[in-house]
């Protein structure tokens, strides 16, 4: 039995992965013997609604000078954001007056295009080394956690926050009061705070379970949004569906009764309860669900290796360590796992140890089936391997349910 971290309440897990790794722990060293683990237990409270992690990895293991993770190596999520960026700017007046601060900045995806456009910003992204690539850029940014004392130094010392947004970050912060006190203060009285992050109804309508890893301490929906905004005086005004990292949704909060809740709350969190979001039983379900893609995957991966084929994985991703952990795949199951990000690259993947190789020996290596870990961006990646990926090469997939593709 555990206790929300939102409410207080006591609750249970509904899914155990596990002792896990840190998901973007890509090592050099294929015989470390000091690799940090966490039991991944995921529960559902049923007084506020929230998803969340029964326990909390080591923030410093997960977000360092090293984290190795660049939103701008992906041409989908560069489109996104800028996309993201735009909608925010015409909908609420930005100008060179305007202060845009992003939580969680990363690479300066979205920050760039707000500089651009000659509105100011600030970026708030505690891995150094990703900041770092914001600052090339010409954003300013402090490497540092979010929280009520920074909010207060960024309120002395620049001024109220227009815009406060977040991208696939609010989801990765345990203390999240802490961050919605410091919202409060930071943001103007007519100002908007903007987030998106994986959304619980997509995972489990998707089963995709992968979704689920060391960073993702909290699984949103409108249900407990609202629920932890009113909280702390903030009210959810908004939510838009996002197709990103496989089904996301943004989340838009104002002062309470400051500005007009529209009819899109009302219609997701209608749409919610009739999933059943907000009762236990839809996430035993979804556990159930995970173990049948757990059996069914293996029992296609043993069945080909047995028939002498190989099979190796496309993107090195986080939720790729969640699959090849809890499922027990090995190397001698998938070969190897090609990926586009240089900092992955000749690393071993957490825990499993798999080889992680550079995309571009990827068709060199000569795969009878590519197991795609990217599968929230399949469509893009099909699409450019389409003239090779075809006839005896085959495709694996797993979300939402294990198969080999045309066969």
């Amino acid at each position: 039995m555990s206790n929300c971290l939102i409410c207080n309440s006591p609750f249970d897990p509904f899914i155990d992965f596990g002792d896990m790794p840190i998901a973007n722990d890509f090592s050099t060293q294929e015989d470390s013997t000091d690799d940090y683990t966490f039991r991944m237990q995921v529960g559902f409270c049923s007084e506020c609604y929230m998803v969340q992690l029964l326990e909390q990895p080591d923030r410093e293991k997960m977000f360092h000078e090293n984290y190795a993770y660049f939103a701008s190596t992906s041409n989908y999520m560069v489109d996104h954001f800028k996309s993201f960026s735009d909608s925010i700017t015409s909908k609420n007046n930005l100008d060179k007056d305007s202060l845009v601060v992003e939580l969680g900045s990363n690479d300066g995806i979205m920050l760039q295009h707000f500089l651009a456009n000659n509105i100011g910003c600030l970026g708030v992204e505690p891995s150094e080394n990703v900041a770092n690539v914001s600052r090339e850029k010409g954003i300013e940014v402090i490497s540092e956690f979010f929280d009520l004392d920074l909010a207060r130094f960024i309120s002395k010392n620049y001024k109220k926050a227009d815009a406060i947004l977040g991208a696939n970050v609010f989801c990765h912060i345990p203390y999240i009061h802490s961050v919605y006190e410091g919202v409060k203060i930071l943001l103007d009285q007519e100002g908007i705070f903007v987030f998106e992050d994986p959304y619980i109804g997509d995972v489990i309508e998707k089963s995709s379970f992968d979704q689920i890893y060391d960073e993702h301490v909290f699984l949103y929906s409108a249900l407990s949004v609202q629920k932890l905004g009113l909280m702390h005086g903030l009210e959810l005004i908004e939510v838009e569906p996002q197709s990103t990292h496989g089904g996301s949704m943004r989340y838009t909060l104002a002062h309470q009764g400051v500005k007009k809740v529209g009819k899109s709350v009302a219609d997701l969190i209608k749409n919610e309860k009739e999933l059943g979001l907000h009762k236990r039983a839809a996430y035993s379900d979804f556990s159930d669900n995970v173990n049948k893609i757990k059996r069914d995957l293996m029992n296609i991966l043993v069945k080909v290796k047995n028939e002498g084929k190989k099979v190796v994985g496309y993107g090195a991703t986080s939720k790729s360590t969640t699959v090849t952990n809890y499922f027990g795949i090995s190397s001698e199951l998938v070969e190897a796992i090609y990926d586009t990000s240089p900092t992955k690259h000749n690393t071993f993947s957490p825990g499993a140890k798999i080889p992680v190789l550079p995309y571009q020996e990827f068709r060199e290596s000569d795969p009878d089936f590519i197991l795609l870990f990217a599968w929230n961006h399949a469509k893009e990646i099909m699409e450019k391997e389409k003239d090779y990926v075809n006839g005896n090469k085959k495709w694996i997939m797993y979300v939402p349910e294990a198969k080999i593709l045309n066969d």
